[in-house]
């Protein structure tokens, strides 16, 4: 998760070297923010480098250079059927590395308004290895929020991002997460918030195609209720969305409802995580999309049910050795009258993971971690994923 570590404004000179760079990168960003009061906003900027260096072994097959499965685990991607050499790759990359830019301005009325915009370089396009490895930067997050609203593009509230342990892969417990980020319009309320967001479906054609379709009529809604005590908090999200499939002669519609429980619970320095989800249709809302929202069989929509869920326990050796250890799973409802239709698809995704990080001083962080993953088809075809994952990170 990203980390904001500013001052307000002249405080101490080295929050003064902080907010002037913060207003150097600002006025490059945006020049019209510079108008802002000075003294009635905090600018914040943060973010963090990480080099990874990633060994990954298939069973059966490899992806090819440059593949996103290669920067980090998509449970999807996972080779069932060797198509080309299943010989070990290793890959070194920084594009994980991030940059984000935040403020708070006070109103006379002693509300606040807050901004904040957030970029990397991972999953984009463009860039290569050959000489430069330059990749184009990608928006992550960029939102407003005012007395309980947030407009922008943030994480999804049917997403519980408190509960993502902590990894050095880049998503961590990829087939059993919801993990979305979305344009969308939320209201918090104490305990409560509530979110209309972005729609999107993914739809399995009858040649075994994704087609990704934008034609809902609403957008997604979901509600969610976070308790928060000593021990740790504890989260129940539900998502509520119409699932389409309009191409050509076709008009079709179907309805996706899903919920997830999710937190944490302390045990002194250490924790436990954890998250289960279950629902009709969730398709991209889970599992980095691993099964599609529903299957078209031509004449109508029919929707996937599936259940996913991990648990995380952080150990804390001393102050500066701590060890996740991981186990993440996905499971999909697929229809067997459409087996002929749908192909070969995914039944199910398990992974485990444990690893050792290092902090010999509060925002540095080398670790090692160990992963190991199989992906299952309908046909019963399988394919094993391990990989070796060495990470250096300094959060700024």
């Amino acid at each position: 998760m990203s980390r904001f570590i500013g001052t307000t404004i002249m405080t101490t000179s080295h929050g003064t070297k902080k907010t002037m760079i913060a207003l150097s990168v600002l006025s490059l960003l945006c020049s019209s923010a510079m108008a802002a009061s000075i003294d009635q906003t905090e600018l914040n900027y943060g973010g963090y480098i990480k080099l990874d260096a990633i060994w990954s072994d298939f069973s059966d097959g490899s992806l090819s250079s440059g593949h996103i499965g290669r920067d980090f685990y998509v449970p999807g991607t996972t080779p069932v059927s060797a198509t080309s050499s299943s010989d070990a790759v290793f890959d070194m990359h920084a594009r994980q590395s991030r940059f984000n830019l935040a403020t708070r301005t006070k109103l006379d009325d002693g509300s606040e308004i807050k901004t904040k915009i957030e970029l990397d370089f991972i999953a984009s396009t463009g860039g290569n290895e050959r000489v430069t490895n330059s990749y184009s930067p990608r928006l992550r997050q960029a939102f407003v929020t005012y007395k309980g609203w947030l407009f922008g593009q943030a994480w999804s509230n049917f997403q519980n991002v408190s509960a993502l342990p902590e990894t050095l892969d880049f998503v961590g417990p990829a087939e059993g997460t919801v993990f979305v980020r979305q344009a969308m319009v939320k209201y918090s309320t104490g305990n409560w918030s509530f979110s209309a967001e972005n729609p999107e479906s993914t739809v399995t054609t009858a040649d075994s195609a994704r087609v990704e379709t934008d034609d809902a009529s609403m957008p997604d809604f979901t509600a969610r209720y976070t308790y928060n005590a000593d021990w740790g908090h504890f989260a129940v999200a539900a998502l509520a969305r119409q699932l389409t499939y309009k191409v050509g002669a076709a008009d079709e519609t179907e309805t996706s409802l899903g919920i997830s429980a999710s937190g944490r619970v302390n045990f002194g320095k250490n924790n436990l995580k954890f998250m289960m989800t279950q629902g009709q249709g969730l398709g991209r809302y889970v599992g980095l999309n691993v099964a599609n929202g529903a299957v078209f069989d031509g004449n109508d929509l029919h929707a996937i049910d599936s259940t996913s869920g991990f648990v995380g326990y952080q150990h804390h050796w001393n102050e500066q050795f701590r060890s996740t250890f991981l186990y993440s799973f996905f499971l999909a409802d697929n229809d067997e009258s459409l087996l002929s239709i749908t192909g070969n698809p995914t039944k199910s995704s398990h992974s485990y993971s444990a690893n050792l990080l290092y902090s010999p001083a509060k925002q540095l962080t080398f670790g090692i971690e160990y992963k190991v993953a199989t992906r299952d088809t309908e046909a019963n075809i399988d394919g094993d994923l391990n990989r070796l994952q060495l990470s250096a990170k300094y959060v700024f």
